[in-house]
């Protein structure tokens, strides 16, 4: 077995495994079991970076075998500089978690451990699919343990949230389906994504692709105005559900249009180009305002991050090299700035039980240590220079007043309106006197906690401060897309 497919199922593996020891006497044996799982699997995704070659763009660690022979359907995985990285942060997000949620998840602890093993061999399966049924099956399979994490372990409106959650991932997904379809006939009967890139398609044959892949990748990032759901399903999911979410399944999306919208209709791309960057903008500046005025911390954060995503979407349909590195250096620095965000909260409420704002004050006269931690994660959030979430924000400006400076300078304003909900969130939650009996009453944080924002905060400032390695390995990719998707398909 490789590399990539110990990645994809060895969590899997260990997900089921935790299913077979469901009493409540097991639960402390079902944690640890869990985080060796979450461990293993991470440590197996480093020997990917450490042996990647840098400076081409050719797929790498490719694993193929035939699944179904009669329909050509191949299982056929592999990674190049676009998608390596979001292989390691799905692991290391899980680990995160599963840390996060050791005292916090009390009832079918196995369930839910298992739910998030799978989840992660999952979602790595389909940042590594080359085979579009392949894609597909990992990419619909997703939704079930993220739907059973809110559904049974989420808040009051918990139903509701995972029924909208499931609806809205699942139908914008069917047209994407017609799509495959199309695209193996077209192909005369292959399913492999990388001869679709090659396929000489009409302006009006892309354009009906380029919206069927729309209608699945713009729901799951999500877009405005698809982005509904996503603050419903954040307030109700558990605190890790919340991080996972927010750190991975919304990069599914993004990372499909750089995988399916630009390569295979790259004329349509550019054609519905203005349409893509006017919803980002929209994303960028109007979602921004919306989180100024939230009242539960989790809403907030939810707004936030469509905001965030927001400059992803922006910078892949710009169409240079600045940008769209800029963009996928977003999506990972998101994935690591949006699940601390989360984790806080989760801490906040795992002490007070409650998400709103009112509920707290002067936190930090209690909990120091903690508010030292939400700072930084703060000011990450703001794109503060020296941070993850700087780098990515700043490529993608650059890019886009390359590219337009109007743009770039609509663009520009997510950094006044991020710093102002982000920094007046924390101000009223750990600054000043502290205001009622129940910040009073709270410890700091303990050493697992301790842990697990370490873990993050170490990620974030060298992600901030060397991010070197994160742009060497997408540069040789990320040429090639562009000047795949520069050269026109029609005759």
């Amino acid at each position: 077995m490789g590399l990539l497919s110990l990645a994809i199922w060895l969590p899997i593996i260990f997900g089921a495994f935790l299913l077979l020891f469901g009493r409540e006497s097991q639960a402390r044996m079902v944690r640890w079991l869990a985080l060796i799982g979450a461990i293993i699997s991470f440590l197996v995704t480093l020997p990917l970076y450490d042996g990647f070659q840098l400076g081409t763009s050719a797929m790498q660690f490719v694993e193929k075998s035939s699944w179904v022979q009669r329909f050509n359907m191949n299982y056929h995985v592999g990674v190049d500089g676009i998608s390596l990285w979001f292989v390691l942060l799905t692991a290391f997000i899980n680990v995160v978690v599963v840390i996060a949620s050791w005292e916090s998840i009390t009832t079918r602890v196995n369930q839910y451990m298992a739910s998030f093993l799978i989840l992660s061999g999952l979602m790595i399966g389909v940042f590594t699919a080359l085979d579009g049924m392949l894609f597909y099956v990992f990419f619909e399979a997703t939704l079930i343990p993220m739907y059973l994490i809110i559904g049974i372990w989420g808040g009051p409106n918990k139903i509701y949230a995972a029924f909208k959650f499931f609806l809205y991932t699942l139908l914008g997904s069917l047209l994407m389906l017609v799509a495959f379809i199309f695209l193996y006939n077209k192909s005369g009967g292959s399913f492999d994504i990388l001869t679709w890139h090659q396929l000489p398609l009409t302006g009006t044959v892309q354009t009906l692709l380029f919206f069927s892949f729309f209608a699945a990748f713009a729901v799951k990032v999500p877009m405005w105005p698809v982005h509904t759901w996503l603050p419903d399903v954040h307030v109700e999911a558990p605190t890790g559900g919340s991080a996972v979410l927010a750190a991975i399944m919304l990069k599914l999306g993004a990372y499909g249009f750089l995988r399916f919208s630009m390569p295979i209709a790259p004329d349509a791309s550019h054609e519905w180009a203005w349409l893509m960057v006017t919803l980002s903008l929209i994303a960028v500046i109007y979602v921004g305002l919306v989180a100024l005025v939230q009242r539960d911390m989790k809403k907030l954060v939810a707004y936030s991050s469509v905001a965030h995503m927001g400059f992803v979407t922006l910078g892949f349909f710009l169409f240079n090299d600045l940008s769209v590195s800029g963009g996928i250096v977003q999506m990972i620095a998101h994935g690591f700035v949006s699940a601390a965000m989360f984790l806080c909260i989760g801490v906040l409420y795992d002490r007070v039980h409650s998400r709103e704002i009112a509920s707290y004050g002067g936190v930090v006269n209690t909990m120091p240590k903690f508010a030292a931690f939400a700072l930084l994660f703060a000011m990450a959030n703001c794109g503060l220079p020296a941070t993850a979430g700087f780098v990515g924000e700043w490529m993608v400006i650059l890019g886009a007043v390359k590219a337009n400076f109007w743009i770039g300078g609509a663009a520009a304003t997510a950094l006044i309106s991020g710093a102002a909900y982000t920094l007046w969130m924390y101000k009223r939650v750990y600054l000043g006197p502290v205001t009622n009996d129940n910040v009073k009453s709270m410890l700091d944080i303990n050493s697992r906690e301790f842990l697990m924002l370490a873990l993050l905060a170490v990620a974030v400032l060298y992600m901030g401060i060397y991010p070197k390695p994160f742009t060497d390995v997408m540069n040789a990719s990320v040429a090639d897309l562009l000047k795949h998707v520069a050269l026109s398909k029609l005759n």
